[in-house]
């Protein structure tokens, strides 16, 4: 009896009949996939699969002015800065913690020297950092609200003036000192304001000349 069903073949005669070919490197399309034969022949170059490759002609780079110093005529001192934010920022964080370094040492020195009824080592330590917190904040917060309000009014005037000099720091001294003292009268207020601006137009020289 015989079958209908088409005749097998041997899969070892089609083996032996069959023929291979390599392909050129580079022959392949672009939009054709990639293949792993491709990237073992190197026939691909694999840093093409990156998605920010071939784009080095055609991105257009930001120009980035956080590190640009400020361009105000007078600027341009020892201690460079990128504006008003600059010198409000880190001139009142400066200010605070030398403020608060000073009163520190200020109330060290107060607190060993404090006479005691009793002589006791741990009331000693017990003044000590009592007289520490009390004139460290003191001081610190003191610094910190002149630094604050002199950097506010020191960019104002500069900003009016169109220009950054000893002159302009000077006159926000002033009027920061006086503005602190204000309350308690006026000859304190001129006082001050004269001792803030003495300071600030010292400031201001040293970073000209430095």
């Amino acid at each position: 009896m015989q079958s209908d069903s088409a005749p097998t073949q041997d899969p070892s005669a089609v083996l032996r009949n069959a023929t291979f070919a390599q392909s050129p490197a580079g022959s392949s399309s672009p939009d054709a996939p990639v293949t792993a034969n491709d990237l073992l022949l190197g026939a691909y170059d694999p840093a093409k699969l990156h998605p920010m490759a071939g784009l080095e002609d055609k991105l257009d780079y930001l120009l980035l002015e956080d590190d640009m110093t400020s361009d105000l005529p007078g600027s341009g001192t020892a201690i460079p800065s990128r504006g008003w934010s600059d010198d409000l920022c880190y001139g009142t964080g400066t200010m605070y913690l030398s403020g608060l370094a000073l009163g520190g040492i200020w109330g060290l020195r107060e607190g060993a020297r404090r006479p005691l009824a009793v002589s006791n080592a741990r009331l000693r330590i017990n003044s000590i950092l009592n007289s520490v917190t009390r004139r460290g904040t003191f001081i610190g917060n003191s610094a910190g609200v002149l630094a604050l309000v002199y950097n506010g009014i020191n960019s104002t005037i500069d900003a009016v003036r169109e220009k950054h000099d000893t002159a302009g720091s000077m006159a926000a001294g002033f009027l920061t000192g006086a503005l602190y003292r204000s309350t308690a009268g006026v000859r304190p207020a001129i006082a001050a304001g004269a001792f803030v601006s003495g300071l600030a137009g010292v400031w201001g020289y040293v970073k000209r000349r430095v």
